[in-house]
């Protein structure tokens, strides 16, 4: 595979084990956006930084990505990154305003816009997340696996359209109404991307990937069907064909759709090896949804982390020991916000590893 860039061996591969539905150690545990607003040393990066400055310097990004690691006996590591950096390559600004998070200051509007992007040569303007994955690999020293992700072509679309994050997403679906051509277009050209860059990041080093459908939430189950299932599934096949064509052994993936509970069975049969699952389903229900042959991740409701930390060390008990140790990840069922209290991330690696 990427055994040309001599990574240190790997010394706790229980995430990789969960995601093949191997025997674990322990259950492994790590949190979506677990580098990141919460810790008081990523606060003090950020006041010296911009946030995308951070996101484009392996050095701030390798920096980022390590800070949880060194308070909290996780199983996984992220690489610090954000999943608009796709649109950014694509030729679309996106700026980081504090307080109200990502703004496209010029979204699109109609089809006509579709012809701004700018599709030659997108990925490699994203070179410095591959710089940022192999130097993070060396860093690690094999302490954990490293993850990469990307965002899927529904919630890139979102953004795009809208102009920054959205509770109703109403432009956008307007689009897929009104646009139903120029819609299917938008959501082919970001999965070309998306796989690019997918293998772009296995080939710098990344152990696993993960995709983030976080909008998937705003569709009935009908329409996230059509939307979002055929290209999350393309996403996973043309990746296969691509790394098989180049000779690159293929990585385990896990798929979030955040708010698709009522799809668990259709997202089993995509080929991705985990489904990630947010805070809305119970995990006795979500195993029997998808069978036995998948590895489920999630699924704390964030705001369980700002409990009592006795309350919260028997959630977490209680949810893993749902579970089982076999084919699963812990994980939150959503990103961990940004006033957690620091200590919340010590009572939930350490009760997820006494659980069982």
């Amino acid at each position: 595979m990427v055994a040309d860039k001599d990574f240190p061996p790997l010394k706790n591969d229980n995430l990789l084990r969960a995601a093949r539905g191997e025997p674990v150690d322990r259950v492994p545990v790590w949190v979506m956006r677990q580098a990141g607003r919460y810790l008081p040393e990523f606060q003090e990066v950020r006041a010296k930084h911009d946030f995308f400055e951070v996101c484009r310097t392996p050095e701030l990004a390798c920096e980022v990505t390590m800070q949880p690691l060194r308070r909290f006996d996780l199983d996984a590591s992220i690489i610090f990154s954000d999943i608009l950096v796709i649109p950014q390559a694509l030729g679309i600004t996106v700026e980081m305003h504090k307080g109200v998070g990502p703004v496209l200051p010029e979204p699109l509007v109609s089809p006509d816009d579709l012809k701004r992007l700018n599709q030659t040569g997108a990925i490699d303007r994203l070179k410095y997340v591959g710089d940022a994955i192999t130097m993070m690999r060396h860093m690690l020293d094999g302490k954990v696996p490293l993850l990469g992700f990307t965002g899927a072509p529904w919630t890139l679309m979102g953004y795009m359209i809208e102009g920054g994050g959205s509770k109703t997403m109403s432009k956008a679906k307007a689009w897929l109404s009104d646009y139903p051509e120029a819609s299917h277009q938008l959501l082919n050209i970001l999965t070309d991307q998306i796989v690019d860059y997918l293998v772009m990041q296995i080939k710098a080093g990344a152990q696993m990937v993960q995709v983030f459908e976080s909008s998937a939430e705003h569709l009935p189950k009908e329409q996230y069907l059509s939307v979002c299932l055929p290209y999350l599934k393309r996403i996973r096949d043309d990746l296969h064909k691509k790394l098989a064509a180049e000779g690159v052994t293929p990585v385990s993936m896990t798929l979030f759709s955040k708010g698709a509970m009522h799809s668990l069975p259709e997202q089993a049969q995509t080929g991705y090896e985990v489904i990630g699952l947010d805070w809305t389903i119970d995990p006795v229900e979500a195993r029997q949804l998808v069978g036995p042959n998948v590895t489920l991740q999630g699924n704390l409701d964030p705001q369980d982390m700002y409990k009592p930390p006795e309350e919260l060390r028997e959630l977490v008990l209680t949810m893993v020991r749902k579970f089982g140790k076999h084919r699963y990840i812990a994980n939150l069922g959503h990103g961990i916000t940004p006033q957690t209290p620091v200590e919340s991330m010590n009572v939930l690696a350490t009760a997820v590893h006494d659980a069982l």
